[in-house]
């Protein structure tokens, strides 16, 4: 029973990395209508960011908050110049743009700092006498900034005017700007905000899985998968399809499958979820008359 306690926590404490990059892939989708395959090497260049500047001197915290703030600037850089010219085109032109963006940063990464794999110290030091033997330092400390994240982000949509703007926007664009609000700038922050929330992904999983430039490639997979199954327009389906693929991976790893096939399998919940039930579990099915 301990042991699956502690595969479950565990699962959890991915889950919450799974979870921050849905909710990056949600804000994405709902500015796009389409999911940006880019957004696991933004995750990675933005920890690498942070990786450099550690090195540099800088301490763990600071080094986060310049990230997050650079992280924004990147995001609201990206649709300026990339995204928002493409916004009256076809989805398929967005799609195409995000898979180039993917190798450009990838190639870029490796150029700049080689493909070896690098150690990324974890900030949350220290042991938890208490539930050391369901979760380490590092995985609650995962929890903890990823339950905070999530609060931020719904505080955000929520209860702030810039908040019901975007999800206005989201919800019909052109009615929102017949109501005065300036899609572009909502929804260049939008993408600001899914850099934040990927960087946020980046760094708590950098020191588990270890720097290298594909380092996001598997959780940005398990990410699609939590969205996809909570629902890629619902953020609230992407965080707790995020913390139940986090908890499943680590179940059919550790019991069912082996790790050879937990990705296999989360692939079959990927296509499984688009067969039965696209809109996910927390989504509504579109309607449009013909």
């Amino acid at each position: 029973m301990q042991a699956i306690l502690h595969q479950i926590a565990s699962g959890l404490a991915a889950g919450g990395i799974y979870a921050s990059l849905a909710i990056a892939l949600v804000l994405i989708y709902r500015c796009t209508s389409s999911v940006n395959f880019a957004q696991g090497e933004l995750a990675m260049f933005s920890t690498y960011m942070s990786w450099a500047l550690v090195q540099a001197g800088a301490s763990w915290w600071v080094a986060f908050a310049i990230v997050v703030v650079g992280s924004f600037m990147l995001g609201v850089a990206l649709d300026r110049t990339i995204f928002q010219p493409l916004r009256h085109k076809p989805v398929l032109s967005v799609v195409a743009a995000s898979i180039a963006l993917l190798i450009i940063l990838n190639s870029l990464v490796g150029w700049l700092f080689g493909h070896e794999l690098q150690e990324f110290a974890t900030p949350f030091g220290g042991t938890l006498s208490r539930a050391e033997p369901f979760l380490s330092a590092h995985e609650a400390g995962v929890l903890l900034v990823t339950i905070a994240e999530l609060a931020a982000v719904f505080v955000f949509f929520r209860f702030t005017r810039f908040g019901l703007a975007m999800r206005a926007v989201a919800v019909n664009p052109a009615s929102a700007e017949l109501a005065g609000i300036n899609t572009n700038k909502v929804l260049a922050v939008g993408w600001g905000l899914a850099a934040v929330a990927g960087a946020v992904a980046g760094l708590m999983a950098a020191p588990i899985v270890f720097l290298e430039p594909s380092m996001m490639m598997s959780p940005l997979i398990y990410a699609l998968a939590g969205a996809l199954l909570g629902g890629i327009a619902s953020p609230v389906g992407a965080v707790v399809g995020g913390f139940t693929v986090g908890v499943l991976e680590n179940l059919l790893g550790a019991y069912v499958v082996g790790n050879d096939l937990k990705l296999t399998c989360i692939m079959l919940l990927i296509i499984a979820t688009l067969v039965l039930r696209p809109a996910g579990i927390f989504g509504k099915t579109a309607q449009a008359r013909v």
